[in-house]
């Protein structure tokens, strides 16, 4: 059946395609439909993906999308496809993959040209309605291509099936099983930590990203090595980017990156994953270093996750626009003479310990930060400084919000819940871990026939779920378990890792694919191998498999773990950079941690010390004192439950029995 010809995203529930439904562009959203139109106009396809918060997308939609005569040249010339990154991140994993091996540096909005067959042959970023910044006009690209089409179809189709060939190649074929060696980790660590700007911390240069995939290599070196220097780049970069403008100082909560070297500038949009990756990471450094910085930040973070970021029924929000009343930042910047008007005689105080800045590469009102001093003695007098900045939080809300992209991603929504545990523990806040459960309990509300959407969004679910997807809630499932000792939760992570194997799995064993087997709509399946913002599906099959073997001592999902990883580590090793999570997760199959705990859950002695100290390293389990359990040790040995004991083993290895907390505690944060 012919699809009307006209805009056809106002059922679609992803807010980002509902920003272009009044659009003149006649949008189709991805799906059977909209290739077969291709097909049978025989007519290429205008592939536009982007998403909710990005503001150069806005900034395209209303200078060409909201144009009526640009989408007049638009819909004669091709079929116009607008695909939400965060709802397919298959098909735009799989379309950025074509634009960087044309030598693009890539981004979005991503601009794709593709053959009726959805094989891309040409394509970009954001484009001017005209020519300047030194681009092409989206006019004038949209005619060229045109041409080009009708003119040189067999070099554009030979071309393209070339491109597609190497996409298909570098995400989705199987390549030899690599070799997971104790000294690659450190190594890649190694090379990462010279590129990490020694005093403002991240990677050097502009712009900087909080780059958590690489934090993460850098601190499981630390912990396998000793090496303080990798320790040093993980809380050096954490201190100045929470610190920096990046790190909204009223109401919590990090940005997705900033445009300059110095964290101060940032893109004002804020995404629910890197949220959740700063709170495991400030969770770790905060039990290393003791620092209070790293504290007030989890706990302003967490307070934004939760008044800010929560959906009706306990899940989390994907991310909050940069923009209000068409400006960028607006909501969250400060003239000083609004500040002093909120705070009056109180705003010398308040500039005592943060600052304003407006550098020339800023358009808008300055911008709120602290230096590095500031931000330490704001620490120290936090609780004086806290009405203050509740003054500013509450004048700040009659301001026009920022638009909420309130789909609830399972795989982003995975990450939260594990963080929110983790943190949870290491803090004694039973409300987080209650929050937590509430976000878990409301997407396993939403599966069908035991299957996770990866989107939802009031009563709209978008099935089926991706790899990432069952990864993320089995590693959300085993930090439940961790927090609460519910043998529920292991048997949710062992239903998602089911699911997982059942819908995604290969033939070989080797491995699994992004999307489902039986997706209609994928013009080529990939691995998950390329870690993004998060660390990619593969490492949290990874981790989740290791994880879950760690707590169940089953040997089967252990000796899988270990056969994925090996083969994973062989396609990475040929993209080590952008496959970091990989060798992140290849250290959990290579050196697995497992704390176990007989403690009197009356008075536990033995479960405080451990929450003390998170390890992403680490396993525990808590039996309690005198009971029959049926948990066992490396190697099949049954620990004694008759009176409190901790027994703490890497691989197949246990130290002697722990028979108090301080020795417990001494053997956690034991170094190489």
């Amino acid at each position: 059946m012919a699809l009307p010809p006209r805009n056809l995203l106002a059922d679609e529930a992803s807010p980002y395609l509902q920003q272009h439904a009044a659009n003149p562009v006649h949008w189709r959203p991805w799906s059977p439909a909209a290739l077969q139109e291709a097909r049978e106009l025989d007519r290429p396809i205008l592939l536009s993906v982007g998403y909710a918060a990005c503001h150069w997308c806005h900034v395209m939609a209303h200078e060409s999308f909201e144009s009526p005569d640009i989408a007049g040249v638009m819909n004669r010339l091709f079929v116009n496809i607008k695909v939400d990154r965060e709802e397919r991140p298959d098909i735009d994993q799989l379309y950025m993959a074509a634009l960087t091996a044309m030598g693009d540096q890539g981004g979005w909005p991503l601009t794709m040209f593709l053959t009726p067959d959805a094989q891309p042959f040409w394509g970009g970023t954001y484009f001017p309605p005209r020519a300047r910044f030194g681009r092409h006009g989206f006019v004038e690209i949209l005619e060229a291509v045109s041409n080009a089409w009708h003119k040189k179809r067999a070099d554009i189709l030979r071309g393209a099936g070339t491109l597609t060939a190497h996409v298909q190649d570098k995400l989705g074929a199987t390549h030899d099983k690599g070799t997971i060696r104790p000294e690659t980790l450190p190594d890649i660590a190694e090379n990462i930590h010279n590129m990490i700007d020694r005093d403002a911390g991240g990677l050097k240069g502009a712009p900087k990203f909080p780059n958590a995939p690489f934090m993460h290599a850098l601190w499981l070196s630390y912990l396998n090595t000793g090496n303080a220097a990798h320790r040093s780049a993980v809380l050096t970069s954490l201190e100045h980017m929470l610190a920096g403008g990046i790190y909204d100082h009223v109401g919590g909560g990090l940005a997705r990156y900033s445009t300059d070297a110095q964290w101060l500038v940032p893109h004002f949009e804020k995404m629910l994953y890197d949220n959740a990756q700063l709170l495991r990471l400030a969770n770790w450094a905060y039990a290393e270093s003791g620092s209070e910085l790293f504290r007030v930040r989890i706990e302003e973070t967490i307070a934004f996750l939760l008044d800010e970021m929560r959906v009706e029924g306990g899940a989390f929000a994907s991310s909050l626009d940069a923009d209000s009343e068409g400006q960028e930042g607006l909501f969250y910047t400060w003239e000083e003479s609004e500040v002093e008007e909120v705070l009056g005689s109180d705003s010398s105080l308040f500039f005592k310990y943060f600052s304003l800045a407006k550098p020339p590469s800023w358009e808008g009102k300055p911008i709120l930060f602290q230096t590095p001093d500031q931000a330490m003695q704001a620490v120290v007098n936090a609780v004086e400084l806290k009405p203050l900045k509740q003054r500013l939080l509450s004048a700040r809300g009659k301001r026009v919000r920022p638009g909420l992209d309130a789909k609830v991603l399972t795989d982003w929504n995975g990450l939260a819940i594990g963080a929110l545990a983790e943190c949870g523990r290491t803090f004694g806040q039973p409300d987080w871990i209650e929050a937590a459960r509430m976000a878990f309990e409301q997407i396993v509300g939403t599966a069908r026939g035991g299957r996770l959407p990866h989107s939802t969004l009031g009563k709209k679910a978008q099935f089926p779920a991706l790899s990432s997807d069952y990864a993320s809630m089995a590693n959300a499932a085993i930090s439940l378990f961790e927090a609460t000792q519910e043998p529920a939760f292991i048997n949710h992570a062992r239903h998602f890792m089911g699911e997982l194997d059942r819908w995604h799995a290969d033939d070989g064993g080797s491995g699994h694919y992004l999307s489902a087997s039986d997706s209609e709509d994928v013009p080529v399946r990939i691995r998950g191998d390329v870690d993004e913002a998060i660390p990619s599906a593969t490492s949290q099959i990874i981790e989740a498999l290791a994880r879950l073997a760690s707590a169940t001592g089953d040997t089967d999902i252990q000796e899988k773990a270990w056969t994925i990883a090996e083969y994973a580590a062989g396609r990475a090793s040929r993209q080590s950079y952008g496959q970091i999570g990989i060798f992140n997760a290849c250290e959990l199959t290579r050196e697995p941690r497992k704390l176990v705990m007989v403690d009197d859950p009356a008075s536990p002695k033995f479960v405080p010390a451990a929450n003390q100290c998170p390890d992403p390293r680490r396993v525990d389990l808590v039996l309690p004192l005198g009971r029959d359990v049926e948990v066992s040790l490396p190697g099949g040995v049954a620990p004694s439950t008759e009176k409190p004991c901790a027994y703490l083993c890497t691989g197949i290895v246990c130290l002697p029995v722990i028979a108090d907390a301080d020795t417990l505690e001494k053997a956690l944060k034991a170094r190489p």
